[in-house]
Formats: C-alpha cells, sequence, structure tokens
C-alpha cells in the first residue's frame, strides 16, 4: 500500500521550502485550508498551510487523515523558546504536547486538562526515532522537550515563566497540541518539528520577523529527510 505522509506548516513561510523541496504537482483547498499534492519516491505526500491557531490547526490535521488518509502526520514549524538551553535556530523534538490555555481549574481539574482526555499527549516514538536519527546522522542537535500551545504570541516574561511553571514547557506556540488530539483521537502517528524562532520575551516581535524564514528553512530540510526514510 502505498504510504500517505501529511506535513503541516501554520504559516506560508513554513511550507514554503517544503512545497520546493517535494515539486508539488497538485493543488486542493478543503476547509479553507491550502494542501499541495506530490509524489514522492513511490509514496503521497500532502502538505498544508493551515493557517495560525489551534482551531485552524485541528481542521487541517483532521483533513489530513479524513480526506487524504495519511498514515502519519508531521507538524514541522517555529516556535518561541523557553529554556534557557534553546537559542535561535535550534531545532526542538517535542516529546509532549498540551494547552496552556485551557483552564477549567474552577472544577477541580488541572490547568490544561479537559474531561475524557488529558494535560499531555504524547508523540509517536517511531517517528522520534527516526528523528533522532536523522540528526546523528546530519550532525545535527537535535533537543526535545514539552511544547505548550494557545491561541496567543506571547511576547512577555511573566506569562513566558508562568507556562514554565505550571507546564515545564520548552517551547511555546499556537497549533501543536491541537494536530495532537486530533491524531491521538484518530490513533495516527504524529510527530511536531519545531525550529526556534524566538526566546518568546519582549523582543520576540521583532526576531520573530527576522529570523523567521531562516528557521522555517532548518525545519523543512530536516523533515525532508525524515520523509526520505519513511518512505
Amino acid at each position: 500500500m502505498m504510504k500517505k505522509i501529511g506535513i503541516i506548516g501554520a504559516m506560508e513561510e513554513e511550507i514554503t521550502p517544503l512545497v520546493k523541496a517535494f515539486s508539488t504537482n497538485r493543488f486542493t483547498a478543503t476547509g479553507n485550508n491550502s494542501f499541495y499534492h506530490s509524489l514522492y519516491k513511490g509514496a503521497e505526500i500532502h502538505i498544508a498551510y493551515s493557517k495560525i491557531g489551534k482551531v485552524h490547526a485541528a481542521i487541517t490535521a483532521s483533513s489530513m487523515i479524513l480526506r487524504y488518509g495519511c498514515d502519519a502526520v508531521i507538524f514541522c514549524g517555529v516556535a518561541g523558546g523557553l529554556r534557557e538551553d534553546l537559542a535561535v535556530g535550534d531545532l526542538l523534538l517535542g516529546t509532549k504536547l498540551c494547552q496552556h490555555d485551557v483552564d477549567i481549574s474552577a472544577f477541580g481539574h488541572p490547568l490544561g486538562f479537559i474531561p475524557e482526555s488529558r494535560v499531555f499527549i504524547e508523540t509517536d516514538e517511531n517517528l522520534n526515532a527516526i528523528a533522532r536519527q536523522v540528526a546523528l546522522e546530519s550532525n545535527i542537535t537535535l533537543k526535545e522537550g514539552i511544547i505548550a500551545s494557545g491561541d496567543v504570541f506571547i511576547h512577555n516574561k511573566e506569562k513566558k515563566q508562568w507556562i514554565v511553571d505550571n507546564f515545564g514547557a520548552a517551547a511555546v506556540e499556537m497549533e501543536g497540541a491541537s494536530v495532537a488530539v486530533v491524531c491521538d483521537s484518530f490513533k495516527v502517528p504524529y510527530c511536531i518539528l519545531r525550529s526556534i524562532s524566538d526566546n518568546a520575551d519582549g523582543s520576540a516581535d521583532v526576531s520573530f520577523d527576522e529570523f523567521l524564514e531562516s528557521s522555517a528553512k532548518i525545519g523543512a530540510d530536516f523533515v525532508k529527510k525524515m520523509v526520505d526514510r519513511l518512505v
């Protein structure tokens, strides 16, 4: 059976190097999001520009699985670093995802918890192992940690520290946890890779724009090597 691999990015800048890498030959629009399709080494590669935010990312991940039949999903993009050992340009592999903006603690639940779900959703260990092997063979330092998602661009030290204190997160972004929920619900393996584009502090709005393109290219090159191992 032909492999079908979905790759998602939240911004055009994040998917542009991926579309070029896989020589896209077909375009479709599903759920008002853009999908680029190609055949690569006998596999179907579906690349999506989801738009920013958890809702759009969830729509895209669902479309990848339900309409295009993807049996693996990789999210590739940029994120704000929360840990001191993460610098701009570093590549981070998400081991677990959580939603920092979910709060029903008034009912006695922990932050980030939704009934019949859990605070942290683990990524696929087989895909993570491939990522680690690619990093080793490419002489790339692949860092790992929890990634926190929420529908807000984090740009101040107080909120940054709050996320670290409550979730132990290494990085923060706006889509990964929703992709995690969808893939976990449909039992489809997934992997979240983030290039650090800013430090989620008072200068985040400046450094994010400055390093977005280069950070996206780092992630795209890495995903291409992962796909080469999957097909």
